[in-house]
């Protein structure tokens, strides 16, 4: 029967094409099980507004009947007309160790984006820069952080095999909060005081009771703080809603800052529990019956984080700012008995940053990649 790749065309197959991602998974080392319903909230069309404006195609390869991997093709609208181009995306990738049935998933995959007059293909997205992406390239010897991809050792491979080229790496970070203090000095913190001072800025938890406004002011910094970044598609009001309503549950309000000269935000960081230190005991990924009151009861266990979010608007990006937020980082994280983090993900050619991170001490333990082809 050979290898064919078929469209999802109903509920049964869609429930295959998530559930692919364990069957395939399962005996990967350091990998840990997502909630499937958060797979479920990603790739749900009705409600996850992404789809208000893109389109996707969710395809699944078949060898000799049997279900092998999985693609999908993206077109993410707003990307092209932010960056005037014609680029498609591919995310949700899974394999089995075969360069035939790989290949058959990228050139279906590339085939419907032609069709739609894309001249580029992007990826792995799943299913935008604003989400998990990525393709893990080094650091398999560890689990990875929350909302960070993991895949077999193989998959690298098997992508460039089609004719995947790179076109940008990132990077994740790790440090110990003790390693964090000790490069943090007394002399770092008055200079960190005197920067906020000089610019007449302060540094507030955010108010987690008046959520609503907060995210609105967000939603200013992030849309300005990142407009010149690679890879950077504005949200839109639904989109930056939407997942500041997943992360609202996990998130610890003492780890959630903001900065404001008066009554205008300038800056913001989040940083979030790595679940994944609970979800490792719920390989399943289903919450019930019994994975709810194992994420729980573990929540307060929790020894490291991720910092998910740093930004500082354009006209404070090189202040010092971003320092302010990481000493003040360290020291709550110092206070709650936490490890150690991962800051993720930082672009490669973002000198600015990972300067900055590695200035604290702090190594890069993990790269990811994303690869472009020409249809």
């Amino acid at each position: 029967m050979g290898i064919t790749v078929k469209p999802v065309q109903n509920k049964k197959e869609k429930k295959l094409f998530i559930d692919l991602e364990w069957q395939l998974n399962k005996n990967t080392p350091n990998w840990i099980s997502p909630l499937r319903m958060e797979r479920v909230k990603v790739l749900d069309m009705r409600k996850n507004p992404f789809y208000q404006h893109s389109s996707i195609e969710l395809l699944i390869a078949y060898k000799d009947g049997q279900p092998v991997g999985r693609i999908a093709a993206i077109i993410n609208k707003n990307h092209n007309e932010f960056h005037q181009d014609k680029v498609g995306f591919w995310g949700f990738f899974e394999s089995i160790n075969d360069p035939a049935v790989a290949n058959a998933l990228f050139r279906a995959a590339a085939d419907w984006l032609k069709a739609r007059d894309m001249e580029e293909m992007w990826g792995p997205m799943n299913p935008s820069t604003n989400d998990e992406c990525g393709l893990l390239i080094e650091g398999f010897d560890t689990p990875p952080m929350l909302m960070m991809t993991h895949n077999p050792t193989f998959y690298p491979a098997l992508v460039e095999e089609f004719g995947n080229k790179k076109i940008k790496d990132l990077y994740a970070w790790y440090q110990t909060t003790e390693d964090a203090l000790s490069h943090s000095t007394e002399k770092l913190r008055r200079v960190s005081e005197k920067i906020l001072k000089r610019y007449g800025i302060t540094i507030r938890k955010i108010d987690v009771k008046n959520i609503k406004r907060e995210v609105k002011l967000m939603k200013e910094v992030y849309n300005n703080a990142w407009s010149r970044n690679w890879g950077f598609v504005p949200f839109t009001d639904e989109e930056f809603d939407y997942s500041a309503d997943g992360l609202k549950d996990i998130a610890d309000p003492d780890f959630l800052l903001m900065a404001e000269k008066g009554d205008k935000p300038v800056g913001f960081s989040i940083i979030l529990p790595n679940i994944n230190e609970i979800l490792a005991g719920i390989p399943n990924g289903k919450l019930f019956p019994s994975g709810i009151f194992k994420l729980l009861s573990g929540m307060k266990k929790i020894k490291t984080v991720r910092v998910l979010i740093l930004g500082v608007i354009k006209e404070y990006q090189f202040s010092g700012l971003g320092s302010a937020f990481y000493i003040r980082a360290m020291e709550t994280a110092r206070e709650k008995g936490i490890v150690g983090g991962e800051m993720s993900w930082i672009l490669e050619d973002n000198l600015t940053m990972n300067r900055a991170i590695e200035s604290f001490g702090s190594r890069i333990y993990k790269k990811y990649r994303i690869y472009q082809y020409t249809l």
